[in-house]
Parts: C-alpha cells; structure tokens; sequence
C-alpha cells in the first residue's frame, strides 16, 4: 500500500452523496414567485409551471439516484406572506440497505403570515436492511394553510422484495405561531417485517402514510369517512385543536396512492401535483 492512499473510512466518506437544498418563496401581483434558490451537493429543484402561473410548484430532483448509509440531505422551504407553494418529487425516493452508518433526510418548513403550503414528496421506499433517520420541522404562521403527506413503502411487494430487518426513525414537529401543535416520533427498529404483521402497527401492510392538515375540519373529515368502503386499505381520519390527520395502510403501494389521493382530493386545498397524477 502506497503511504499516502486514503484510509478507507475517508474513500467511504467521499462517496457519500450530500445535498441541501434553501427555497423562498413570495407573493407578487402576478402570483407566487422565486425569491432564492440555493443548490447544494446531490439536490436539485425544478419549477414545471414556470412564471406564468398564481401559484407556483416545486418539484425535488435527487441526481443521486437513490439514498444509502452516510447520505444526508437537508431540505429548506420559506414560504413568504400571502405566497402559495407546492413542493414535490421527481420521482419515488428509494432508500437503500445500509451496513454502517445510517441515512439522514432533514425538512424544514417556514410557513408565513397568509400563506400556503403542501408538501407533497412521491413515496419513499425503503430496502431491506435500511438505515434511516428523518426529521421533519415546521414553523406555521397562525393564519396560513398547511398539507403534509408523506408516503413509506417498506419493499417493493412487486419485485418480492421485503423489508425483514431494518431502522426507521421520523420525527415530525410542528409549531403554530412558536406554539408546538403536533408532535409525532416513530421508531422501527430490528425486525421490522415482525412489527409490521402486528394488528396494532400495520396488520401485515407494507404501504403507511401520514395526512396532516392545518387548518383541520369537520367537513373534510365526513367526506373522507364517507368514502370508507372504496378505498383499497385501511384509513383512518381525526380532527381536534384545528388540526386533521389521517392514517393510511394498504398492501401495496399502488393501492396506497390510490386512497391516499382520495384523502388529499377530499381535504382540498392546493391541487395535486400533475407528476401524482400521471
């Protein structure tokens, strides 16, 4: 060995995909516009509608092609006053098997005084063996609008593919007016195939979701509970302090997307992205 080859911890770390993207938005009398755009590493952020609409779409590119063990990504949405703003993804994020360090995905959403926001990210699908933490922080303006979906399938059922073993750690944290709102962590760790069978956790599903609205009422609940026996699994919907959320699991993902664009049409709001719907 040559005594200046790289250790192999540094060769392992600089292959390692790192992205961030910083995206503010603003209002304008011609509708809601790019204020700043920063691009970092892997991450990328294109805008299919371009100048000529009211409300403006973002739209997440991972030119990595996937994520694994020592990949972290961070993600930064300002939505300025009385702005309108949906983000998405280019394409389901596939989250691959890590033997070392795990994976790290940080979101941060501010969203300001009369504004609106939807996060709305294709599925995340996670392989056999994954290692994944994500964290995600929101700052909402008492007055504006929120839409949080986001989607895990736990392997691609398709392909016979299964997650046996695995981590999985989100944590959601959510503040109305510097008021913490909403605050959710979940955990799976080891045998993750096992927890996932049990009746109380997914009954045997390997396609979850999570729906959260701000502001939550009544009456998109009743329509979402009158919509229970068409969807493919099983959803489940609340409201309480102006909130809303809403649980899915099914037993693949295409029957996930089916219910979980159900969920989001009967919510209302933002439209659906046109890559939900192609």
């Amino acid at each position: 060995m040559f005594a200046d080859a790289p250790a192999h911890g540094e060769i392992f770390a600089g292959n390692r995909a790192v992205g961030h993207i910083a995206l503010s938005v603003k209002a304008t009398p011609g509708g809601s516009r790019r204020q700043r755009v920063y691009e970092a590493g892997a991450l990328r952020v294109r805008f299919p509608n371009g100048m000529n609409s009211g409300t403006l779409d973002a739209v997440i590119v991972n030119t990595a092609g996937g994520m694994t063990g020592g990949d972290s990504f961070g993600i930064d949405v300002a939505v300025g006053p009385g702005a309108q703003l949906t983000v998405t993804t280019a394409a389901a994020e596939k989250i691959y098997r890590s033997l070392g360090p795990g994976t790290e995905i940080s979101v941060k959403l501010d969203v300001g005084r009369g504004s609106a926001l939807a996060w709305l990210p294709q599925e995340t699908i996670l392989f056999d063996q994954v290692r994944l933490r994500r964290t995600i922080e929101v700052d909402l303006a008492p007055d504006a609008n929120l839409i949080v979906a986001e989607a895990v399938i736990f392997g691609r059922s398709a392909m016979g593919e299964k997650v046996v073993r695995g981590h999985f750690f989100d944590r959601w944290r959510v503040r109305v007016g510097g008021a913490l709102a909403f605050a959710e962590s979940l955990r799976l760790d080891g045998a993750v195939a096992q927890r996932l069978a049990q009746r109380a956790i997914a009954g045997d599903g390997v396609a979850t979701a999570s729906v959260l609205k701000i502001p939550g009422d009544d009456a998109a609940i009743a329509a979402i509970r009158a919509m229970a026996k068409d969807f493919a699994g099983e959803v489940g919907v609340s409201a309480w302090n102006g909130l809303a959320l809403a649980r899915l699991v099914a037993a693949d993902g295409a029957a996930l997307r089916r219910d979980l664009i159900a969920v989001l049409t009967a919510l209302g709001g933002i439209p659906l992205p046109r890559l939900w719907l192609n």
